[in-house]
């Protein structure tokens, strides 16, 4: 199960600066990071209208992909899905995923960025492990704004030192969602799929990690 960290707060709170500054230590520690940025905004335009990617949208896709030697970018309408199902299911290869904003997402691990202590985000939504603020307040794991370097040692002692020994080796994903399993079940499942597809021989060897899409038939 790929970590995942979110900054929230209010509107120019920081989070924004602070987030890429914490993303650029752990990539300097070594880390793979993905980043999902929440906004409220809408209209935001990605391409230029004209273009080829803008043509296809206006056709109707549902989705769009660029892919260029440098780079890939994919535009897509937003279905709802939770920050921990579009981090499974697009970033489950890096060692974290950053996230900005989603202060209401469940189960997942969220650090306050705040300007003004009147208004604290962490009495009104679950999750907050720390706070960043140059305010005065109590607590317990508070950083100044300053301090993105003590808050990508955190971020990495409570979830990437030890991640590799809990790491779930098998995820399923259910109409985008992931549904936790037990280590048994994870096995199980695991040795099923790995025998069936060691069996194929072709195109098999040296695989270290499969990926199975499973549509279930309609009932008549």
């Amino acid at each position: 199960m790929v970590p995942i960290v979110t900054f929230i707060g209010w509107h120019d709170s920081g989070k924004t600066t602070l987030a890429s500054q914490v993303v650029s230590h752990l990539k300097s520690h070594g880390y793979q990071v993905a980043v999902i940025k929440s906004t409220k905004d809408t209209g935001i335009v990605f391409d230029t209208p004209g273009s080829d990617t803008d043509t296809h949208r206006k056709a109707g896709a549902d989705s769009v992909m660029l892919v260029a030697p440098d780079q890939m970018v994919m535009l897509s309408d937003n279905p709802g899905t939770s920050l921990s199902s579009l981090a499974h299911r697009f970033f489950p290869e890096v060692d974290i995923v950053i996230g900005e904003g989603f202060k209401h997402a469940r189960q997942v691990a969220k650090i306050e960025v705040f300007r003004n202590a009147e208004s604290l985000l962490r009495d009104q939504v679950t999750g907050v492990i720390a706070v960043a603020s140059d305010e005065k307040i109590s607590g317990d794991h508070i950083f100044r704004l300053n301090e993105s370097a003590e808050i990508a040692s955190f971020i990495e002692k409570r979830f990437l030192q030890d991640a590799a020994k809990g790491a779930d080796h098998s995820t399923l994903l259910i109409n985008g969602s992931r549904i936790p399993m037990k280590g048994f079940v994870q096995d199980a499942l695991a040795g099923t799929v790995s025998g069936f597809v060691n069996s194929l021989k072709i195109g098999t060897k040296g695989a270290k990690t499969i990926e199975i899409r499973i549509t279930v038939p309609k009932a008549d």
